[in-house]
């Protein structure tokens, strides 16, 4: 039971971390927070990805570069350039880095309003910060864990951010429904999404890349949007009125 609890927690709350901060904040700016809260969802961020920390700064960038260019040779991770997901996700992988330490000949354009705090980009990073989480997720493991097959678990918890990547960047684009026209193959990969918090809304969103709520249709609910709409009465963010825009 505790294993459960400590999986679905850790693919829940690093889920949240990339589809609201990474995604719709560093990636689109859907909407606006104050410095200090953006620092607190960046720590946030680390704490929930933990070994898998996916910078908000590379992050943001490599998912522009994917709707300015998607399903062509210039994105950073489209299936119909790669023969199976793991050479889509290394190649992403190498771009991801070169964003990352600044060696990627990207159009400055990309860059605006990109959220980046040094330090902590530092610290998520590291590979002692990496190893660290990773050997914590394995002592919980051997404390908690009733069975060995329990132990399959442990190479998602490492890689955490990447699945929920892969999940969406290539499955997302191969399986689904489409509710709108779009000049690539992005789809609706699940018509109630229960798995990805509204990430699988993957059609949707390549339409309406500016808008917080991914659910178009009635029966598509996107979970993360009430957090939204939450924290927007909250202070802690402000939704922009032209949300149906894109990011540029």
């Amino acid at each position: 039971m505790y294993i459960l609890i400590f999986f679905l927690a850790h693919w829940y709350l690093s889920l949240f971390s990339q589809t609201f901060f990474l995604h719709r904040y560093a990636a689109h700016q859907m909407f606006t927070m104050s410095k200090g809260w953006e620092r607190f969802f960046y720590f946030f961020t680390w704490v929930t990805q933990g070994s898998s920390f996916l910078s908000p700064y590379a992050y943001g960038v490599m998912h522009r570069l994917h709707h300015a260019f998607a399903d062509t040779e210039n994105d950073p991770h489209s299936p119909s350039f790669s023969d199976n997901a793991f050479d889509m996700m290394w190649k992403t992988k190498n771009i991801y880095n070169r964003i990352l330490k600044h060696k990627e000949n990207v159009d400055p354009k990309y860059f605006k309003n990109v959220p980046y705090w040094g330090f902590m980009e530092k610290i998520g990073d590291n590979w002692l910060s990496r190893i660290g989480w990773g050997t914590a997720y394995t002592l919980f493991y051997i404390h908690y864990a009733t069975s060995p097959w329990m132990y399959l678990l442990l190479p998602i918890h490492y890689l955490m951010g990447p699945v929920h990547g892969v999940i969406i960047n290539w499955f997302a684009h191969k399986y689904g429904y489409t509710n709108f026209k779009v000049n690539d193959t992005a789809k609706n990969l699940l018509p109630f999404d229960f798995l990805m918090m509204g990430e699988s809304y993957h059609n949707n969103h390549h339409k309406l890349g500016g808008r917080a709520n991914f659910g178009v249709r009635w029966f598509e609910f996107d979970p993360t949007y009430p957090f939204i709409l939450l924290f927007n009465s909250l202070g802690i963010l402000k939704l922009k009125k032209n949300n149906d825009l894109n990011y540029m």
